[in-house]
């Protein structure tokens, strides 16, 4: 006689149709499909959570630029700068200050300029 192991396979199987809820047609509904429907899922999941981190990286440099460019000064120069005053915070940090504090990022913006002109790079 053939053993399958049918209570196992089907709370497997439920898990998965409980899984994919919210799909659309067969993928909620059929094993088969669902499985599929969730291992792209999962895959796309993952990789795009380390996309994600790139993204907002991207979007916190853009906010920067814009805020050192109408301070005179560009993305480079200000992060150069930053970095040889020792100023620890990070591009989140960075950007966050530029939009909502104005005068605190131009306060960051003479730190940066003061750092320069001791290395002597006019900024």
């Amino acid at each position: 006689m053939r053993v399958t192991n049918a209570p196992a396979s089907r709370r497997r199987r439920t898990r998965f149709l409980q899984a994919a809820k919210g799909f659309r047609m067969r993928r909620s509904k059929l094993y088969r499909y669902a499985s599929d429907a969730l291992d792209h899922g999962r895959k796309y999941a993952f990789r795009d959570r380390r996309v994600r981190k790139r993204d907002f990286r991207t979007l916190w440099q853009a906010r920067i630029s814009a805020a050192a460019r109408a301070a005179g000064m560009t993305y480079s120069r200000l992060i150069e700068g930053l970095k040889d005053a020792k100023v620890a915070l990070d591009r989140k940090m960075i950007a966050d200050i530029a939009a909502q504090d104005s005068v605190a990022f131009a306060e960051l913006v003479k730190v940066a300029r003061a750092a320069l002109s001791a290395k002597g790079i006019k900024a």
